[in-house]
């Protein structure tokens, strides 16, 4: 708990010290969006002109006609620009997404905190309202931003990632075992990062820890990883009772279970232990997928290429060796989300790295390697909110996103340009007109 109370500490001095939010906070009982065309989340096509007006922070009209302003009303005139949902990323890692794994490993809280701060500002202007952030601190963080004291996006936070002893979630090294009963706890556990359970009554143990500092759903390592040094990608983590171990705990909070895995054993497992959406997946065969269409599981997939997005591990290493493995199954995994109708989320997993974060919206973008662009948008606005509905009372906002209908929570993008035409543009926040999330503005161009 040491690094929550330091973190809310010091976003707290920050912001008493910075005065206003750094971004462009504005707020006023009502806003109207007039002449806007309107990709509603759902829909192939972008709206007939059409105005929108949003009291306090839910979508209230949305209409053809004009719509009758309050005297003290913002208007913004879209002038035929694109009004859409704010975009949702379902694999997000805040306080990991921007600093080295030495900085993870034995840096100080105070420190992380303010750098996670930066990058959830970061989140936000490039116009992602929400976040379901699957391990690492970010409770505190999450509050900051609940609170208004830093801005950032809507986080839905896992906590730790529950890992096994040698997982994707132990960061010690072979020097730090074995582990004595009166050994302390290794650093990214006791930071938040992560936390190492081995049988039934740990695997309790840890998700219950997560689920009483405020966990939405819950994150294991269930098979190998790319980023981790001591398990290959082919090995499956956890006992099928140990998974149930999780999932049992987190349904008795009413939530859900999600897993890092790749390999068709690591899946089926989880499958059986009752996990309900599996994260990443790039090297599952065809009776796999067809098991997770046929129990309705969730795939949050990211589109891992080699490419520019890509972590850059040491070439001969053996962590490249296990990411050219992973990204050559990738196109394979889509074809086949495709091909068997699984539930397809999209998300970033965004590591270790400040040059690679700002790149989260051409990471989207790029999804029309597989999908037209109005089925990429409606992955990223509508299906992804459906994703975190999962968390169901354990969501830490209550209404709709996701979608622009009346009576949902307004979360919007307005966009210069057509992106159902030209994907790209959400690859540029400058084309990012106006950002609003829970009825504030935090961008307005217009008014610049």
């Amino acid at each position: 708990m040491i690094f929550f109370r330091h973190a809310a500490l010091s976003l707290t001095f920050g912001a008493l010290l910075a005065g206003p939010l750094s971004a462009q906070q504005e707020d006023a009982a009502t806003t109207i969006f007039q002449n806007v065309r309107i990709f509603d989340g759902t829909g192939a096509a972008l709206s007939p002109p059409s105005n929108v007006m949003v009291r306090g922070n839910v979508i209230d009209t949305i209409s053809t006609d004009a719509i009758d302003a309050d005297d003290d009303a913002r208007i913004i005139d879209g002038a035929g620009k694109t009004l859409m949902p704010g975009m949702i990323d379902a694999h997000s890692h805040i306080t990991l997404s921007t600093i080295p794994i030495p900085t993870m490993m034995t840096g100080d809280p105070n420190y992380i905190a303010l750098i996670s701060g930066q990058a959830a500002e970061g989140i936000l202007m490039r116009g992602f309202t929400s976040v379901c952030d699957l391990a690492g601190p970010t409770f505190g963080l999450k509050r900051a931003i609940d609170e208004g004291i830093t801005p950032g996006p809507r986080i839905w936070p896992s906590g730790a990632m529950i890992s096994q002893t040698s997982g994707h979630g132990d960061y010690r090294t072979v020097h730090d075992i074995p582990r004595g009963s009166n050994v302390s706890l290794h650093h990214t556990e006791l930071q938040g990062f992560a936390a190492v359970a081995d049988g039934r009554a740990e695997v309790l143990r840890r998700v219950r820890e997560q689920l009483m500092r405020g966990a939405s759903q819950i994150k294991l390592a269930a098979g190998g990883g790319v980023a981790s040094d001591y398990d290959p990608l082919d090995v499956s983590q956890f006992t099928e009772d140990e998974l149930r171990a999780a999932v049992e705990a987190a349904e008795d909070w009413g939530t859900y279970v999600t897993v890092h895995a790749y390999t068709p054993d690591a899946v089926q497992t989880a499958i059986n232990a009752g996990v309900k959406c599996i994260d990443h997946g790039q090297l599952l065969d065809e009776e796999t997928v067809q098991i997770m269409a046929d129990k309705g599981i969730w795939w949050s997939m990211q589109p891992f290429l080699d490419d520019e997005d890509s972590i850059p591990f040491p070439e001969g290493s053996a962590n490249r060796a296990k990411q050219l493995e992973m990204t050559n199954g990738t196109d394979t995994a889509y074809e086949l989300a495709k091909k068997h109708g699984v539930n397809l989320a999209w998300g970033t997993d965004t590591l270790f790295d400040p040059n690679l974060a700002p790149r989260q919206g051409a990471q989207l973008a790029k999804m029309v390697r597989w999908f037209e662009p109005a089925e990429v948008l409606k992955m990223a606005t509508h299906d992804n909110a459906q994703l975190l509905a999962l968390s169901g009372k354990r969501s830490p906002y209550n209404g709709e996103l996701g979608v622009v209908k009346e009576g949902a929570l307004a979360d919007l993008l307005l966009i210069d340009g057509d992106p159902l035409a030209d994907i790209d543009l959400i690859a540029d926040p400058a084309n990012l007109v106006v950002i609003m999330k829970d009825g504030q503005i935090y961008k307005n161009a217009q008014a610049e």
